[in-house]
């Protein structure tokens, strides 16, 4: 394992994290060891992989999560990735997307139970731009809007659509913090009113309006790209 033995310390430490995670031997969405493992395999101490952490995460490569850990976000720092390659990897997501979420929509509304039905409620209510307790941060802004169409695919009954998803949740997460980055929302209430007909062609049980509205938004969201 590869140590340091010049300063700044931080500044190889965060280098040498960021090698072994374009290595692969951390996937887009793991979790990284713990301070106390890193430290000893570097040489430095807790301090200085705390500070390797921080600047990482602020080149959008990791993420720490109160209480979770730090995650791996990104295999490049923001500023040395292709805008072009960007771009597509968003379209790939939003594609993928459409092939899961439309179905899954129109299944969530003949299949969903009351109980199904109150939790899609209940984190349709977490992402509203209108609420005092709605995150405004770029990733839990994602955060709770994934978790909001995780519930969809989950109440659609379908197992496969559901680990379909969650293959890719963690690019997901990804590919809509990068977008959002480059390209904040305009209108964020009128995004979340479409969100909120969804969910109420799905209490309906109508599976062709909700399944249109599905495609429409992520359509529309695919065109900005195009």
């Amino acid at each position: 394992m590869a140590t340091l033995s010049r300063q700044p310390l931080a500044d190889q430490a965060a280098e040498l994290l960021l090698e072994r995670i374009r290595s692969g031997e951390w996937m887009l969405g793991q979790k990284l060891p713990s301070e106390v493992t890193l430290a000893p395999q570097l040489g430095v101490g807790r301090s200085t992989i705390r500070e390797a952490i921080r600047q990482l995460a602020g080149r959008g490569v990791l993420r720490s999560r109160q209480g979770s850990g730090v995650f791996v976000m990104a295999l490049e720092p923001a500023e040395e990735r292709d805008p072009s390659v960007l771009t597509a990897s968003i379209i790939t997501v939003i594609e993928a997307r459409i092939a899961i979420e439309v179905e899954a929509s129109a299944h969530a509304a003949l299949r969903r139970t009351p109980a199904q039905l109150r939790a899609l409620r209940r984190l349709l209510a977490e992402r509203d731009p209108g609420t005092a307790t709605t995150p405004t941060d770029v990733e839990s802004l994602v955060d709770a809007d994934v978790a909001f169409h995780r519930a969809i695919v989950a109440a659609s009954g379908n197992e496969i659509l559901a680990e379909l998803f969650d293959s890719f949740a963690a690019r997901l997460r990804h590919a809509m913090t990068e977008m959002l980055r480059a390209h904040p929302m305009r209108d964020a209430h009128t995004d979340h009113r479409v969100h909120a007909d969804i969910v109420e062609a799905i209490a309906r049980r109508d599976a062709a309006r909700a399944a249109q509205l599905t495609r429409t938004h992520l359509t529309v969201m695919k065109e900005r790209f195009e």
